[in-house]
């Protein structure tokens, strides 16, 4: 099959590499000519383990190009697929779609045959109704939802990529969403998913609007589970009782699962900050309002900017003059994110609270540069970051720093006093290494 990618993000880069390792042919489009640029000359823009190789390999085979033309590759795809940007809308948290207008126009205008359109952008409940009729008026001339011959038709396609695992998320997904308004629709979307079959991943047909549902539902229940887990982990440190333990006992539980019981500062990236607050906006709209949502997000909020605190009270309540090393920047490991990281609240708080900041970050310190002020020293490892530290923060768990050399820096840290907002280190080695040692939700061990 013949597919178009509108838009070279992560998203749309992740799924064309993958597409066309299943054998399909696949054009990525971006507006951005420096974008391209890169990308044709073996250039990957953002950091995500394997897919160099990946888009190398389908580069090389023919199978994968990248164009800042439209036209061309739309008009001459089986499907084209909307995997452009859709932020949170200033002033009002709504998700920001005119991105994803703007694409459903031009591709009307190229659209020739039959075509599947598909957006695989998040977008609340009834956006694909919207493209559909920006494409009605677009092109009148074709027919919608045609049982044969020229038209086309809207689809919902929602990706579930963690960044950092997003090709095996892809090649091995627990489930395919697809939603279609006509059978020939699900029979294009099933050609093109059908090398899962061979791993007998469910495709799920549904509608569209129940289809776009599903994306922010499972983000939603996603980002409650953290907070949920986060607020627990409060109360644990007050009662003297160990969170990873409660988290392990619920979540040998099949009816809970224990992933995304793991505590820490709060939920960042791309998706779960925008994507809650986008659907307690849509829920709004409705007056259908989510309180449970609503809470989620304001606790995380909070949540964030309270970490500084517990960096200070480590400090003895007071960080003026006194020399902090940071660890981590993204927002989660093996990625260069820095979107909605708990860093971005951290760093700043820290500093403005009169301490001296040192950070390192294996991937996401070139952005990181740009988005936070004040920091003293950008490091080049997590020793030179923690070289005359007076506190040593641990913000994003890096495989990197879940081995750190406790007796090196020990010897290069003013005091050895480590605060584990990801609870990488257990309290007991931490006080037989002689460290002075604050993690989540955890009791304390004396050194």
């Amino acid at each position: 099959m013949k597919i178009t990618m509108i838009g070279s993000g992560y998203v749309g880069l992740v799924s064309g590499a993958c597409f066309s390792e299943f054998g399909h042919i696949v054009t990525c489009v971006d507006k951005d000519a420096g974008k391209i640029a890169r990308l044709n000359e073996g250039e990957i823009p953002i950091f995500e383990p394997g897919l160099d190789k990946l888009v190398a390999e389908n580069v090389a085979d023919g199978r994968l190009s990248f164009t800042t033309d439209l036209a061309g590759p739309v008009g001459d795809a089986d499907a084209v697929f909307i995997a452009v940007g859709t932020p949170a809308r200033r002033g009002d948290g709504h998700a920001d779609l005119s991105y994803v207008y703007a694409a459903a126009e031009e591709i009307g205008r190229a659209l020739k045959g039959y075509t599947c359109v598909v957006t695989k952008s998040t977008v609340p409940v009834g956006t694909g109704a919207e493209v559909a009729a920006i494409l009605r008026k677009t092109r009148p001339d074709l027919t919608e939802s045609a049982a044969d011959g020229d038209g086309y038709d809207v689809v919902s396609n929602p990706e579930f990529l963690r960044e950092g695992s997003a090709i095996e998320d892809f090649m091995r997904p627990d489930r395919v969403v697809i939603g279609a308004p006509s059978e020939r629709a699900r029979e294009m979307m099933r050609r093109m998913y059908r090398p899962l079959s061979l791993i007998e991943t469910p495709l799920l047909f549904t509608d569209r609007q129940t289809s776009e549902m599903i994306k922010y539902a499972a983000n939603t229940f996603l980002a409650t589970k953290i907070t949920f887990i986060n607020e627990v982990a409060d109360l644990c440190e007050k009662a003297g009782a160990d969170v990873h333990d409660v988290a392990k006992g619920i979540g040998l539980d099949r009816r809970i699962g224990p992933k995304f019981l793991h505590p820490g500062p709060g939920y960042g990236g791309s998706c779960f900050p925008k994507d809650t607050l986008a659907l307690v906006k849509t829920a709004q709209d409705f007056d259908a309002p989510l309180r449970i949502v609503e809470t989620v997000v304001d606790i995380n909020d909070k949540r964030k900017r309270a970490m500084a605190d517990r960096v200070a009270a480590a400090c003895g309540g007071d960080l003026k003059g006194k020399t902090v090393a940071v660890l981590g920047l993204t927002f989660k490991p093996n990625t260069d994110d820095m979107r909605e990281s708990p860093s971005l609240d951290i760093l700043p708080a820290l500093i403005a609270k009169g301490a001296v900041v040192r950070a390192f970050d294996p991937e996401g310190m070139a952005e990181a540069k740009h988005m936070i002020d004040g920091v003293a020293h950008w490091a080049a490892d997590a020793y030179d970051a923690a070289t005359g530290a007076d506190c040593l923060v641990i913000v994003t768990e890096w495989n990197q720093f879940r081995a750190l050399q406790l007796d090196r820096l020990k010897e290069i840290m003013n005091q050895p006093l480590m605060v584990d907002l990801r609870n990488v280190y257990t309290p007991d080695d931490m006080a037989a290494a002689g460290f002075d040692y604050h993690c989540v939700g955890r009791p304390r061990t004396a050194a």
